[in-house]
């Protein structure tokens, strides 16, 4: 490996590291203050919940637990696979970081605890905990990492 592809590589693993014990103190501070189903309101909009996700995204089930974890691990697959092809793009190890942190975020939780651990509910919107934040921003990230053509960012 090159200095730059291993130090995006580095970059990569260091998000997705941040982003998995960010969301799972957070969890851990929901789950042992609040009891499931209880809410707290923090600021107008803003409210802290315990809910418990069984499905993926917003709650719909995906056909059990197995296929869940097949379809999240492929999904890290091809996240993996799309960024060690693309290393060298600048910033790319951004969102990579971020996506798999979540996605790794909510797999300790589905391992663990069977479901997942959402705490966050904004008005007219699902609860959802940092993890999802994480892969969410880590799209939007993507797009733009994607629509650069290089010529202005840094690595």
């Amino acid at each position: 490996m090159t200095g730059s592809t291993s130090r995006a590589w580095s970059y990569a693993a260091l998000v997705a590291g941040l982003v998995v014990a960010a969301d799972q103190v957070t969890k851990h501070l929901i789950n042992s203050s609040l009891a499931d189903g209880d809410t707290r309101h923090v600021i107008p909009g803003v409210e802290l919940v315990h809910a418990t996700n069984n499905g993926v995204a917003f709650s719909v089930s995906a056909g059990g637990p197995t296929l869940v974890l097949v379809v999240i691990g492929i999904a890290v697959l091809a996240i993996i696979g799309y960024f060690a092809t693309h290393h060298d793009r600048p910033l790319i190890w951004l969102p990579t970081g971020m996506m798999i942190g979540g996605a790794v975020g909510n797999l300790v939780d589905r391992i663990r605890l069977g479901a997942v651990t959402d705490f966050i509910k904004l008005p007219h919107w699902p609860a959802f905990n940092l993890a999802d934040a994480s892969i969410t921003l880590g799209v939007v990230a993507l797009l733009f990492v994607l629509r650069d053509d290089g010529s202005t960012s840094t690595r």
